[in-house]
């Protein structure tokens, strides 16, 4: 190992570059392009990546949410177009008949679906703002972060039916004058008064929530709104391993049983499967780094081949050279080692320019897309994807480099010296 620090062989390497420096410029571009292409377009996945997962973050990433509607085919009797009305015990049905679902939650609201918001009055302020009934298990599957102070639903305001509910931010700014808290002041909810027990801060969660959003416990909300037993839609989170798009099927041909549904009719319930649709977006972000990974190295094994092609020119200019060092003692491990650092040291530097130059251009992209309403955040490449691309290059230098390398060795002494 003592000839990598020794001076004459970088001599001799600079000298080598230095008598072909326009063909090596052009070619170590060729292997920077390929490590910049692979940094970017990974970078630039793993950004989109990043940005779904921040808009998702806050809802279960395998849950679902089911709804009734109307009938598109006629079964036991019932005519075409019968309203289907989702039930408060079909939850406790779903959950008992189908093992992989996890959590389920009842839902109702006003002000959304068409029919009027609730209007809330405090004091002399009033406003219209959707008014949901839900339990408490509605947080295992969309998160709610409750300001300090404050709580969500709990099972003791389900039991006993209490009149509480938790407000969102919005809501907080248009009722109460500013830097006065909430938390145990009373609202009057459709007449009713109710008192505050927690404010949530607002996060898209894949569904229609908005800053303004007041929750109450199921129970309430059915008094309050003389629903009874009628629930507006079931959001639904399924296990880990579990397929979410057989659960989804299972949940509907479960509920076209309860309700005595025609198995075939694709109409009578709607679902939308947040699994699914982060599914398809993880996939595709996989598929486009593993699609930057096969341009990257595809483009970085052409510079690579370009630069063995540079050495075996360099080899024949250097023919004399070379068969004048051969005579002079040099042994032929020292011949080619020399021409093997030659073409890993080109490697290796294009390697690095084109990562800080990938590094850069990210840089820029995560600026520009930082105060854009676009799912894109953080575009990085983990540093183990870098070391093992370097590590590539490495081998493939390596082993382009033994072809020129064995080439000089091959060279007799007396042959080379004869070379005009």
């Amino acid at each position: 190992m003592r000839f990598l620090f020794d001076r004459n062989t970088w001599q001799e390497i600079f000298g080598s570059i230095g008598k072909n420096r326009t063909r090596t410029i052009i070619t170590v571009i060729g292997v920077l392009w390929g490590i910049f292409i692979y940094i970017a377009l990974s970078g630039a996945a793993k950004g989109m990546d990043n940005g779904f997962e921040e808009i998702f973050k806050s809802v279960a990433k395998n849950s679902m949410f089911v709804w009734a509607q109307s009938t598109s085919m006629p079964y036991e009797g019932f005519k075409t177009g019968r309203p289907i009305q989702l039930k408060l015990e079909d939850a406790t049905q779903l959950k008992n008949r189908i093992p992989e679902i996890e959590y389920i939650a009842p839902r109702n609201v006003r002000g959304v679906f068409g029919d009027a918001p609730g209007t809330i009055v405090r004091g002399q302020k009033f406003g219209s703002y959707n008014v949901y009934g839900d339990f408490p298990v509605f947080t295992k599957i969309t998160t709610k972060k409750i300001y300090d102070n404050g709580r969500f639903i709990n099972d003791a305001d389900i039991e006993k039916a209490r009149k509480v509910c938790v407000i969102g931010e919005r809501t907080e700014k248009e009722l109460f004058e500013k830097g006065e808290s909430p938390i145990g002041k009373f609202i009057r909810i459709d007449n009713v008064y109710f008192q505050v027990v927690g404010v949530h801060k607002f996060s898209q969660g894949g569904g229609f929530d908005n800053d303004g959003d007041i929750f109450i416990p199921f129970t309430t909300y059915r008094k309050l709104y003389n629903t009874g037993n009628d629930v507006g839609w079931f959001s639904i989170a399924a296990y880990n391993d579990a397929d979410v798009l057989k659960v989804e099927e299972s949940v509907k041909a479960h509920l076209k049983r309860i309700h005595r549904v025609n198995p075939d009719d694709e109409r009578a319930f709607g679902s939308f499967n947040i699994g699914e649709v982060f599914n398809r977006i993880s996939g595709f972000a996989q598929g486009l780094t593993f699609l930057s990974l096969v341009v990257g190295i595809a483009t970085i094994l052409a510079g690579v081949i370009g630069i063995g092609n540079i050495l075996l020119i360099s080899v024949k200019e250097r023919t004399k050279e070379i068969g004048v060092r051969r005579a002079l003692g040099a042994t032929p491990r020292e011949v080619r080692a020399q021409i093997i650092l030659e073409s890993v040291f080109l490697t290796m530097i294009a390697g690095i320019m084109g990562i800080i130059l990938g590094a850069g251009v990210l840089s820029i992209i995560n600026n520009a897309t930082e105060d854009l309403d676009f799912p894109y955040s953080n575009p990085t490449v983990p540093i183990p994807y870098i070391l093992g691309a370097l590590a590539i290059m490495v081998v493939l230098g390596t082993l382009i480099g033994l072809i020129p390398a064995q080439r000089a060795v091959s060279i007799k002494p007396i042959d080379a010296l004869r070379e005009e």
